[in-house]
């Protein structure tokens, strides 16, 4: 059969595969058109999910004649004023989206540009234009969508289904833009101007308020900057629904920020739960190709490893900011010692098993014989009201800690409390390792062996060192001790993430998962009566612990009552 070059119409019909995946596609691209025309304001009303009609609506620039008649011919647009692919600073800039729908639908524009005495309309089916009454920005009306092509139709999810998808794509463009107002049928509104807490609420629920973390960093070795909101570990989600990342704006879809954001959370949230998160990476348009997908929902970093490692530094220090930051500075937590802002005198000895204070710097468990004595006197060189977690006044159930600050009524869970302590303890110790006097021989598919080996270095940093050995085959020579995995499954995972993110945290996530379960099972137990001084001793250790407002499975380590609360609740106010 004869080559032959196809029809615009199916040219347009076969891009519109890509572009004009369903109804909510077609309310992105419309909806960024109008953002990139300078628009503040935008209305988007959908009808039976998008299937009979979408209307989108804006205060932008508009269009003169002459451009809306080439607006639809495909690969006509106006975002690349220099040729350059490489410096995009348009949430458009393909061409392809207006042809695209108007190829399965029936479009019709009506637009205004100042200079021109009048708008103009034009019917995409007929490629007519004419004068039109419309005054300000543009609107477009797309009708019967996907009814020239019935079978792209039939794969159309319920009109409730598509609504929703709908109002989460008008939800990530609203939190690109807090300056500009969106309205969705009348019922989602967004006013244009809003605080970004503001908005974030307003998106996510009202109950984020409060629980949110502020992160803002720029990276001293490029123009690379964070910032943005994530959320206290004790708020998580069963998804990702409420992780919205932007990249210089656009709303992306990115492995390597999803994974950094993983990581971030490794050792304060459970693998099965989701952070939330309206973070916004920005980074000179030449480092990040958004010329990926023409959803252009994916990007490619030009150093994937160094944004990583950014944003990983960054939240996890956002992370670990969690307590009062009146907390006493030169505070080591180099054993369990008492701060110096207070001195606590136990009647015990320095000797390896004679405290609760000192089970712990050895990393066992509870000393049930040799504790200190109730009969503590202490000191404090500052109102103990005025420390983080106050001032201990007793224990609940031998399981929680009863403690007053400046603030009101605190509670400690006594068993997450400790196993914070002791797993940033272990964390912070270096990595025991075991050299080989054979080495441990894996053989992989080659190109599994390939993706393993380009992050050997990384790899080194968590206690195995690796090398090859001949075609497929990976030689360990050195191994965290006591670790004795299944290294060909270990490694077919790594070499599976190396090939999707360009990085694994595999063999991390594994030693963290050794270090939670150590440091659970060798911490105070709920159940387990503890002393005066015990407790006091736990609270200061936890005050001055990194990441000390939550355990390593996520679970909070206490919870403050304000006073205004108990007067409510005793009906004093």
């Amino acid at each position: 059969m004869a080559i032959r070059v196809l029809p615009d119409f199916l040219i347009n019909q076969i891009a519109a595969g890509e572009v004009v995946e369903r109804p909510s596609s077609v309310v992105k691209e419309l909806v960024e058109n109008a953002l990139d025309a300078g628009a503040d304001q935008i209305i988007i009303d959908v009808v039976d999910g998008g299937r009979t009609l979408i209307s989108v609506i804006d205060n932008g620039r508009g269009m003169n004649r002459g451009d809306l008649a080439n607006c639809v011919m495909r690969h006509a647009t106006s975002k690349l004023p220099d040729d350059d692919l490489l410096n995009i600073n348009f949430m458009g800039f393909r061409g392809e989206a207006l042809p695209s729908i108007a190829s399965v639908s029936d479009m019709i524009i009506d637009t205004f540009h100042d200079g021109e005495e009048n708008g103009w309309q034009l019917d995409a089916n007929t490629n007519e234009i004419k004068p039109s009454a419309w005054e300000n920005g543009t609107r477009i009306r797309v009708a019967n969508l996907f009814a020239k092509t019935p079978a792209r139709l039939k794969f159309l999810n319920s009109d409730k289904s598509e609504m929703l998808a709908i109002l989460d794509i008008v939800k990530r463009l609203a939190m690109s833009r807090p300056d500009v107002g969106f309205i969705l049928n009348d019922k989602w509104r967004f006013p244009k101007n809003q605080d970004l807490m503001e908005r974030i609420i307003s998106v996510m629920g009202e109950d984020v308020r409060g629980q949110m973390l502020i992160v803002d960093a720029s990276s001293s070795s490029s123009q690379m900057r964070i910032h943005g909101f994530i959320s206290n570990p004790t708020l998580r989600r069963a998804s990702s629904v409420d992780q919205y990342l932007f990249v210089n704006g656009r709303s992306v879809k990115d492995k390597v920020l999803v994974a950094a954001l993983r990581a971030a959370y490794m050792d304060v949230m459970h693998a099965r739960e989701f952070p939330l998160c309206a973070l916004y990476l920005e980074l000179p348009s030449r480092d990040v190709d958004v010329n990926v997908s023409p959803s252009k929902t994916e990007v490619h970093f030009l150093e994937p490893t160094h944004v990583r490692s950014f944003i990983i530094k960054t939240l996890r220090d956002t992370l670990s900011k969690t307590l009062n930051e009146n907390v006493v500075e030169n505070n080591t937590n180099d054993g369990f010692q008492l701060p110096p802002t207070c001195q606590t005198f136990f009647s015990v000895n320095t000797s390896s098993n004679n405290s609760y204070a000192r089970s712990f710097v050895a990393d066992k468990t509870f000393n049930e014989t040799h504790r200190a004595t109730d009969n503590v006197e202490t000191i404090f060189e500052v109102n103990p009201f005025d420390l983080p977690l106050g001032r201990v006044i007793g224990q609940l159930n031998n399981k929680y800690i009863l403690a007053e600050n400046k603030d009101g009524f605190v509670i400690i869970d006594q068993h997450a409390a400790h196993e914070r302590i002791t797993y940033e303890k272990l964390r912070k110790h270096e990595i025991k390792t075991q050299p080989l006097l054979a080495p441990i021989v894996v053989k992989l598919k080659s190109e599994d062996a390939e993706s393993v080996l380009t992050i050997a270095d990384e790899l080194k940093q968590s206690g195995l060192h690796i090398d090859s050995f001949g075609d497929g085959a990976i030689a360990i020579f050195e191994k965290p001790s006591d670790w004795d995995l299944n290294w060909e499954k270990c490694f077919q995972e790594i070499a599976d993430e190396v090939r999707a993110y360009g990085h694994s945290s595999r063999l991390n996530e594994k030693l963290h998962l050794k270090l939670a379960n150590y440091a659970c099972h060798h911490s105070v137990r709920a159940g387990r009566k503890l002393n005066m001084a015990e407790m006091d001793a736990l609270l200061r250790d936890i005050e001055r612990t990194e990441r000390g407002t939550e355990c390593n499975h996520g679970r909070p380590v206490y919870k403050v009552i304000p006073i205004l609360d108990l007067d409510e609740m005793f009906e004093r106010i």
